[in-house]
């Protein structure tokens, strides 16, 4: 089920060289049922892992889907929780072939249609931009798995570089967690050229948040869907 600002539908034209598209990725391109970017540690870094990361989903997911909780203090919750996830990765390896593994047996799900959207996006070469509070070496991956990292795709998340024995080694960039994710400041920088003039925006995600992706100055230019948990 989506919800889709139809009032905007009236004003807005799209055709394939006036607009980009921003989506999540996590439960959006994905599944309800699939697997999540988090989930790459659960069957290969141990026991003591899983519980230790069980412990951190019970703490904070409460807080996440809190709307009478104060921003200031879920946005300092939520880097808590995302930091702690990443300690995680550091205390116990993550590898990048644990990626992989987890990929290969994992139950990574694209919702209805969603490979044929992408494929229809690249068919037009119309720009998308994926933000994911989640893990974006996982989402490269899932993404090369099911033949669809078009070079359209460019993607905004949190990513990790590995050594030459494929181990974690550093983490890299700005944290990016569910309620900071946006396109606000890449415009001049890494996807200038693929942007600078196009007009509308068409935003796809599940959670409320997800409107934040695009800057809410261009509200009145983008057409939101949210697909429906």
């Amino acid at each position: 089920m989506i919800y889709v600002n139809d009032d905007k539908l009236q004003k807005i034209k799209l055709n394939n060289l006036n607009f980009y598209v921003a989506i999540d990725f996590d439960k959006t391109i994905t599944s309800n049922e699939s697997s999540d970017c988090w989930d790459i540690g659960l069957d290969n870094l141990g026991e003591e892992y899983s519980i230790k990361s069980q412990m951190l989903y019970q703490k904070y997911a409460p807080i996440e889907l809190d709307y009478n909780i104060d921003i200031e203090e879920k946005n300092k919750a939520m880097e808590e929780w995302w930091y702690g996830s990443l300690k995680l990765f550091y205390d116990y390896g993550l590898t990048l072939e644990n990626i992989k593994q987890s990929i290969n047996n994992s139950n990574y799900i694209f919702r209805p249609y969603a490979k044929e959207f992408l494929y229809k996006m690249y068919e037009n070469q119309i720009p998308v931009i994926i933000l994911s509070a989640g893990i974006g070496n996982v989402i490269e991956e899932v993404l090369y798995k099911n033949n669809c990292y078009y070079n359209n795709i460019d993607i905004i998340s949190n990513f990790f570089t590995f050594d030459e024995s494929g181990k974690i080694e550093e983490f890299k960039g700005k944290l990016i967690h569910t309620l900071n994710k946006t396109m606000k400041g890449y415009y001049n920088s890494k996807f200038k050229d693929k942007l600078e003039n196009k007009e509308y925006r068409l935003l796809i995600g599940d959670f409320i948040e997800d409107k934040k992706m695009v800057p809410s100055i261009e509200w009145d230019r983008t057409i939101s869907i949210r697909v429906i948990r």
